[in-house]
């Protein structure tokens, strides 16, 4: 009996110590982590393919409040603006199966075609492994990475949750892709990322 009590304190201390565990993120400064990634076409890649140039990762979720809003136009007004000058922008799905924001290949596909966005490629996170590994937060939540694969930025698209008129130039993204292009420091280079949680 003493025996069993013994393992299951273990267990349940292990589960405790687990559950506590805080998320890898990242940090200004230092490399971004390398992460393996399958997009919504099927195909794999690793973001250390993309070494040599700028690369935004998106935190996206089509059924989060913030995200229909972005997705007015704005959103994809910054991925085809930079998407055109070598930028690589790279939208992640981590939602898990069942939740909202989930999606496979083929709806993630067809979400891109219907809101006429434009990233580089859709990445599909329903373990929620690269969004762990980066601790995004919410939908959206941006991260800007330079062209020698160090982390510029990490946080919220703009300071302006609620707006329903937005321009380019007020993007922290934005703002901190021109400073990387321009050799320049980068501003602002961590804010609070405000939307919906992440649906791990």
């Amino acid at each position: 009996m003493k025996k069993a009590i013994f393992t299951l304190t273990l267990c349940a201390t292990a589960v405790a110590m687990l559950g506590n565990a805080p998320f890898a993120g990242v940090e200004i400064g230092k490399p971004a982590p390398n992460f393996p990634a399958t997009d919504s076409n099927g195909k794999a890649f690793n973001l250390s393919d993309y070494k040599g140039k700028i690369v935004v990762l998106e935190w996206t979720n089509d059924g989060c409040p913030y995200v229909v809003g972005h997705y007015q136009g704005h959103m994809q007004s910054l991925q085809k603006k930079f998407t055109k000058e070598g930028v690589v922008w790279i939208s992640v799905i981590s939602s898990k199966p069942g939740s909202q924001g989930y999606a496979d290949g083929a709806r993630a596909n067809e979400l891109t075609k219907s809101r006429e966005a434009a990233p580089t490629r859709v990445v599909l996170d329903p373990s929620g492994v690269i969004g762990k590994q980066y601790d995004a937060k919410t939908t959206p939540h941006m991260f800007v990475i330079d062209a020698s694969g160090v982390l510029r930025y990490d946080g919220a698209i703009d300071a302006t949750p609620r707006a329903t008129d937005r321009k380019i130039e007020d993007s922290y993204v934005a703002q901190a892709i021109e400073a990387i292009k321009a050799g320049k420091e980068v501003a602002t280079t961590k804010t609070k990322p405000y939307g919906c949680n992440v649906k791990y």
